[in-house]
């Protein structure tokens, strides 16, 4: 069995599908995207190309480093996602021919189903507690919120005041037992965490996200001593990157991102190396169904894994959603705040592809929000 195709399609609300085709007339479909930079990455797939056609894609490891290796330059958000896209499509198509789920290609499963957590309050937090308590009617056990809108460097305590407030408004709303977690967004720069950090700690469960892709050289400083646990690692891509970031016990919880993070493959070292320094996994997910699909194959077989972000009915999904691009919508159900492991072959999920064709003519060019503070330098979002 060779490969001797790679095909792509954008997507609204923002994601880009791969699917490889061989000359057995065996497929794999996977989530190849950066948020914002779809058509960069589709370009970058394709350039990987050469390093497949006409290869055996049961070599799954060999394929991943004649993608990561054979390049002068590696790693970085858009080849890192390119490859992770790859990768996932090349564990479905391995799995959907040997006719079992990926995790049983993975060692088989540590659990049947997965915690499950949802998003509410939207880029710019507001009324929390209703959406808080929508989420617990559906059966969830835990959410995450924006703690803040955009902040200066160094801003007015009314800011932490406020968001201080937003949390205790979510934590009434939903009671003492329900996990709350706070995403900063890259928007609280190292001045502002110290405070605004010590000031959540009464209401909140998880705090992740201050300093964005800074947060590395800082997190010890600024978190030291919290009674509660840190997450990080959205916005790393490789496993060296989480090795020194578990090196220096800097964080408890690790969230790679299945499509950014080099797949599978490197998603299983990652969490490896995250067990062996005794700290959780919860793999970021705010994208389409495969990227969902792919994290709970991992999830199936990695023990320190202990809730999975989904992003079913988030603000940005207002076109499409994560269930409309599948076969059996089933597959990805959530019941009572948990997900059962997808037990058909490959990722364990059928893309409906005349639906992706058809939703491809529409396609997107999504773009983050461009935010400014009120002397009109940029502000992170």
């Amino acid at each position: 069995m060779r490969i001797t195709r790679l095909r792509t399609w954008q997507v609204p609300p923002r994601w880009l599908f791969l699917k490889i085709e061989t000359d057995a007339g065996c497929y794999g479909w996977g989530e190849p995207v950066i948020e914002g930079r779809a058509a960069t990455v589709e370009a970058a797939v394709h350039e990987l190309s050469d390093c497949l056609i006409g290869q055996d894609p049961h070599r799954i490891e060999h394929l991943w480093n004649r993608m990561y290796r054979g390049g002068f330059y590696r790693g970085g958000p858009i080849l890192m996602s390119a490859i992770a896209g790859i990768d996932q499509a090349l564990w479905d198509l391995k799995g959907r021919d040997l006719g079992v789920p990926v995790h049983q290609l993975l060692g088989g499963a540590v659990r049947d189903r997965m915690r499950m957590y949802a998003w509410t309050g939207g880029d710019r937090p507001s009324d929390v507690g209703a959406g808080a308590r929508a989420l617990v009617a559906q059966g969830f056990t835990a959410f995450k919120m924006n703690g803040t809108a955009e902040l200066a460097i160094v801003d007015s305590h009314r800011e932490v005041d406020e968001a201080v407030a937003r949390l205790a408004e979510a934590r009434e709303a939903v009671g003492p037992d329900v996990g709350i977690a706070i995403d900063f967004h890259g928007r609280v720069h190292r001045p502002m965490a110290k405070a605004l950090l010590r000031e959540l700690e009464p209401s909140t469960n998880v705090r992740r996200g201050a300093g964005g892709p800074r947060a590395p050289a800082c997190l010890k400083e600024i978190a030291g001593g919290l009674g509660y646990p840190l997450a990080t690692g959205e916005r790393l891509y490789t496993r060296f990157q989480f090795r020194d970031l578990l090196a220096d016990g800097m964080t408890d919880i690790v969230q790679p991102d299945l499509s950014h993070c080099g797949g599978i493959s490197e998603g299983l070292k990652i969490a490896t190396l995250a067990s062996a320094h005794d700290v959780a996994l919860a793999p970021h997910c705010p994208l389409g169904p495969l990227t969902l699909a792919a994290s709970l194959q991992l999830d199936a077989v990695c023990h320190n894994a202990f809730i999975q972000e989904q992003s079913m009915g988030i603000h940005y999904n207002r076109d499409n959603d994560v269930l409309d691009y599948l076969v059996d919508k089933t597959a990805l159900a959530i019941e009572e705040g948990f997900c059962a492991i997808p037990q058909g072959p490959g990722l364990g999920v059928e893309i409906d592809e005349a639906f992706v064709e058809e939703r491809a003519k529409v396609g997107h060019r999504w773009r983050n929000p461009l935010w400014t503070h009120e002397d009109g330098s940029v502000a992170e979002w």
